[in-house]
């Protein structure tokens, strides 16, 4: 949608368009093609080919395929051969820094390359850094303001410039693909589902946990009609056990169909409340759609990140620090009030501080929800805690003397 919206508002060329879709679910033979999913149908119109990265590939997954160095010349030729892509213009690709579009940047050379984004991670520093065959061609950003204020790190290391879709742009698109899709069920709050256990950041009990203490917070709020909008990659677990939970809350548990973009789900249903993790639903629905979001657990998924490297930590320090939290008595709490661009910059600086040595802060205020004190330590960001001095011979002695009368 957000590629759509940016081809309505011109920001390509009138050539020829070819879109390649990608599924990188755990098993995506079972999964359906986004180019087969609800409401896709009326943004095929803007693409003169939709081709399958998957099929190109098959049997290898796309996460975790790339092409040899000696295999580049062959399989480029490959590529364009199959796909009939002689003489690219423009390279469009999103999450660069990863499978499968660093290995489509690899093998589709020697032209310019955009790279859009519509979630949070756009906030957060470049997750691996790029050889120079590919951060050289890369000349924009496109992205979505989701955090108005808030200016991009990804790719500034290489003085990529962002560009704001504009909202509206996007919301056209989102009614077009609304007005195709199968509604909703209906509901007063609506609950984002993710997949946090196949990142690893919690078990998969943790995270069926997780979705059933955010439904007993719904439900000591007095809500009984309630959405979960599963995560397109994360099976259908989630749902089957949180149906099991419902019954004995005495709440009506509709579930929304994978497939189906939150954001629709939000322009028909309009619910009460969006909760989630640190989903970047809850940035849209609150931005675009000014409904009520808060968010529930990032505290302990800021605690369970790890590498700090992790790509993610941006993303749920954007949501923990902006968004109202659910407790769970079912009480909404604002966040304690900060500076977001500044945090969002120590951040950034903190986990690739050799990428960006012009974030350095000049202080640092220890919080230890966002900061991990060996890692300020590392930096040299905060002193380490003075240890106790090792007491001398004569002093033991003493004691020892003291002790005995």
């Amino acid at each position: 949608m957000s590629l759509a919206a940016a081809v309505d508002d011109g920001r390509f060329g009138a050539g020829r368009r070819v879109l390649v879709v990608s599924d990188n679910a755990a098993v995506p033979e079972v999964a359906a093609p986004l180019d087969e999913s609800p409401g896709f149908a009326p943004l095929r119109g803007r693409f003169d080919q939709v081709v399958s990265w998957n099929e190109l590939i098959a049997p290898l997954h796309p996460s975790d395929w790339r092409a040899r160095v000696i295999e580049v010349p062959m399989l480029e030729r490959l590529v364009r051969s199959h796909w009939g892509l002689d003489g690219v213009e423009e390279l469009v690709l999103e999450s660069i820094a990863v499978p499968p579009a660093r290995t489509i940047a690899g093998l589709v050379r020697d032209c310019p390359i955009t790279v859009y984004s519509d979630g949070l991670m756009s906030y957060g520093p470049t997750r691996d850094p790029l050889p120079a065959e590919i951060f050289r061609r890369v000349g924009r950003l496109l992205h979505l303001d989701l955090v108005p204020g808030l200016k991009p790190l990804l790719l500034s290391e290489y003085g990529v410039e962002p560009e704001i879709l504009p909202g509206e742009r996007f919301l056209a698109v989102l009614e077009e693909v609304a007005a195709t899709a199968p509604g909703p069920p209906r509901g007063q709050a609506l609950i984002l589902g993710q997949y946090l256990s196949a990142l690893e950041i919690v078990t998969p009990e943790e995270e069926a946990a997780l979705h059933e203490t955010m439904l007993a917070a719904l439900a000591a709020r007095g809500c009984t009609d309630v959405v979960f909008k599963p995560h397109p990659a994360a099976g259908r677990r989630h749902a089957r056990l949180l149906r099991a939970a419902a019954a004995p809350l005495g709440v009506n548990l509709s579930v929304a169909a994978g497939n189906v973009p939150a954001e629709v789900c939000f322009a028909a249903l309009r619910p009460e409340l969006v909760v989630g993790c640190f989903s970047t639903g809850l940035v849209t629905a609150r931005r675009f759609f000014g409904l009520q979001a808060a968010s529930y657990g990032t505290g302990m998924v800021l605690e369970r990140l790890t590498p700090y490297e992790n790509s993610n930590r941006i993303p749920v320090t954007i949501v923990d620090a902006l968004l109202p939290r659910l407790s769970e008595e079912g009480v909404i709490e604002q966040p304690p009030a900060l500076d977001l661009p500044g945090l969002v910059r120590t951040v950034g600086y903190c986990m690739q501080a050799d990428a960006y040595p012009e974030l350095r802060p000049d202080t640092v205020t220890f919080d230890a929800r966002y900061f991990k004190r060996r890692r300020l330590e590392a930096l040299d960001l905060v002193a380490p805690p003075a240890r106790p001095a090792t007491p001398t011979a004569l002093t033991r002695l003493r004691r020892k003397l003291r002790s005995a009368i």
